[in-house]
């Protein structure tokens, strides 16, 4: 641990910008906790303090969860280190620990994958539905260089669902920094006389990500970005069918922006189907070109999803045939235990059983009679999130 160089002067501004962002985003006075993801390096240090001064304005606690990968030696001390100052500002911390085997290949997306699923349980178990995260406007200009060099990272976004999913389901994650340079942060915590932790591993160019962040230092220009295509006003005028899956007017579809509906598309996949990756952006694409086209009536399948279509509504809903490919697979449940059936029902019994597909359908039932199950649908919910429909922490 070492107190990093630093050329620009302090800027008050980080305080603000992270204020506004938080003001705008979060509630202010609720009772529930908001989770920070504090890792003890310099930009979510800054997030913690900056966030820690706005919730005792705001009247809300914070709950501070720090991840270790064990990927190096010393990163039970970095969490030892991160639990101190969470302790020295009079905050709830927890620690956890990605204990499982380590893949040999794509490590980094394994282990953001990890840290997002354990922040994600972490925080649904404290009543958290806000995970704050401390991206910068250097990791969007990162991410552009990687997707320049062949890369499918995406840009990070200063308000999402968790990508964790069914663990992340209903929680949001929020980034308050992402307007904000590295090197403004490193001279704001210098200013205060903070300290932070430098990653060895984010200097290892064997990485995608350090070899990006060492091509900016040296000057390198990311191209922009395209803006978004918003989504949100597509996924308001879904409605849900009763069967967990969701229909809408074809005429909405006809009328919406090709990008818009491509990402709609996409995202009703996804959700419908409910599975943790959408189909890749050509093919939600040619989807979306047939939703929008004079074709009067057509049904096709993508990404586990059965799409139906004619010249008045769109459905989206389940593919049963993903039985035979693994999908739909049962779960056991104990009595009064919670659970998450085929990515797309919340269940719960009031005894011990065996859940799965209802006989040639895509509902959860529970194999003994006996037992009364409860099932909530997902996928309306998730939509909506997804397409950024939900844009302030949910009451």
């Amino acid at each position: 641990m070492r107190l990093g160089a630093v050329s620009p002067p302090p800027s008050p501004g980080l305080e603000l910008a992270a204020g506004e962002v938080l003001d705008r985003r979060l509630r202010a006075g609720h009772a529930r906790p908001v989770a920070v993801a504090l890792s003890g390096g310099g930009d979510s240090l800054a997030l913690l303090l900056a966030a820690a001064d706005w919730a005792a304005r705001a009247d809300r606690r914070l709950i501070v969860l720090t991840v270790d990968h064990r990927l190096r030696p010393e990163s039970a001390a970095w969490t030892d280190v991160c639990e101190a100052r969470a302790e020295r500002l009079g905050l709830a911390f927890r620690g956890l620990a990605w204990a499982a085997d380590k893949p040999t290949t794509g490590l980094p997306a394994a282990a953001r994958a990890a840290r997002h699923a354990l922040l994600a349980d972490a925080a649904r178990e404290s009543g958290a539905r806000v995970i704050l995260l401390g991206h910068t406007a250097d990791d969007v200009l990162e991410a552009r260089l990687m997707r320049q060099a062949g890369s499918t990272t995406p840009e990070p976004r200063e308000w999402s669902p968790s990508p964790a999913w069914p663990q992340g389901r209903g929680l949001f994650v929020l980034r308050p920094l992402l307007a904000v340079r590295r090197a403004e942060i490193r001279a704001w915590l210098a200013a205060r006389g903070e300290r932070w932790i430098d990653d060895p591993a984010n200097a290892d160019a064997a990485y995608a990500r350090p070899r990006a962040r060492q091509a900016l230092a040296a000057g390198a220009t990311p191209s922009a970005a395209e803006p978004p295509a918003s989504a949100k006003a597509l996924a308001r005028a879904a409605r849900p069918d009763g069967e967990a899956g969701f229909e809408i007017d074809r005429p909405a579809l006809r009328a919406a922006a090709p990008e818009a509906l491509a990402r709609f598309a996409a995202a009703a996949c996804l959700c419908a189907a409910g599975t943790t990756r959408p189909p890749d952006r050509a093919k939600a694409q040619r989807l979306a070109a047939r939703l929008a086209g004079a074709e009067a009536g057509f049904a096709v399948t993508l990404a586990g999803a059965r799409i139906e279509a004619d010249g008045e509504t769109v459905r989206f809903r389940r593919e049963p045939g993903e039985t035979a490919r693994g999908g739909l697979a049962p779960i056991r449940l104990g009595a009064g235990e919670i659970g998450v059936w085929d990515g797309r029902f919340e269940v719960a019994a009031d005894g011990p059983c065996d859940v799965a597909a209802a006989p040639r359908g895509t509902t959860p039932v529970a194999l003994d009679r006996s037992v009364t199950l409860a099932a909530r649908s997902l996928t309306h919910e998730r939509l909506l999130a997804a397409c950024g429909a939900v844009e302030a922490e949910p009451l």
